[in-house]
């Protein structure tokens, strides 16, 4: 009798251990299958992040290849200056005014034509700013007047005629950043200073900036 109590005893005390050995068996299992679970759905997440920027990155070389061909094209087909500024893009196209006037001439329509393709394809939703200067003849006031019209007719033509739909806000800046000093009236060079020049604000303006100059 002792020796069989004996045993049930010791079965008594060994049974429980043995479980608790096989539950925190199965629990070390199930925390490293949770583990492998967490690891490999991190790894897909990392794998479908790379995926991602590697796709934006492929748009961005790609909008940035066109951008540009679209700018050369800006420059020899109309002389236009691009410039890279802080907070964007500056676009110096040969649209000039005659003596006096602020009505924008036939032959500059192509010019604003595709300034305008250019602004709404690569720009949608930027700030642009239409800056009207004028020759040194004339008053001061009398010169941010007829620049301030130069900069509203050509906010006009965009809004109305080419189809831009952004923010366009005129600013005249009279007879200041002359392109060729004293030039006025029909003097050579005059009508480089009666002209319009156009600011693009905006993020993707300001990243296509860096973009183009980097390049």
């Amino acid at each position: 009798m002792n020796g069989h109590y004996k045993m049930f005893a010791a079965l008594a005390i060994v049974a429980p251990v043995m479980a608790g050995c096989a539950s925190k068996g199965f629990v070390r299992e199930h925390v490293a299958a949770e583990q492998m679970r967490a690891d490999a759905h991190a790894d897909s997440g990392v794998s479908a992040e790379r995926s991602a920027r590697m796709s934006a990155d492929s748009s961005l070389t790609l909008d940035v290849a066109s951008l540009r061909k679209d700018l050369d094209s800006l420059r020899t087909e109309y002389g236009a200056k691009i410039t890279a500024l802080e907070s964007g893009m500056q676009f110096a196209l040969p649209v000039h005014f005659a003596y006096n006037d602020a009505t924008i001439r036939d032959e500059d329509k192509a010019a604003l034509d595709r300034f305008a393709k250019v602004a709404t394809k690569y720009y949608p939703g930027s700030k642009i700013t239409v800056e009207g200067f004028a020759d040194p003849a004339g008053s001061v006031k009398y010169n941010l007047d007829l620049s301030k019209k130069r900069a509203a007719s050509v906010q006009w033509y965009l809004s109305s005629q080419a189809g831009v739909t952004d923010e366009i806000q005129a600013i005249g800046y009279g007879k200041t950043r002359l392109v060729v000093p004293n030039a006025s009236g029909d003097q050579p060079g005059a009508d480089q200073n009666r002209r319009v020049v156009f600011v693009i604000e905006s993020a993707q303006a300001q990243a296509s900036g860096v973009a183009m100059t980097a390049q």
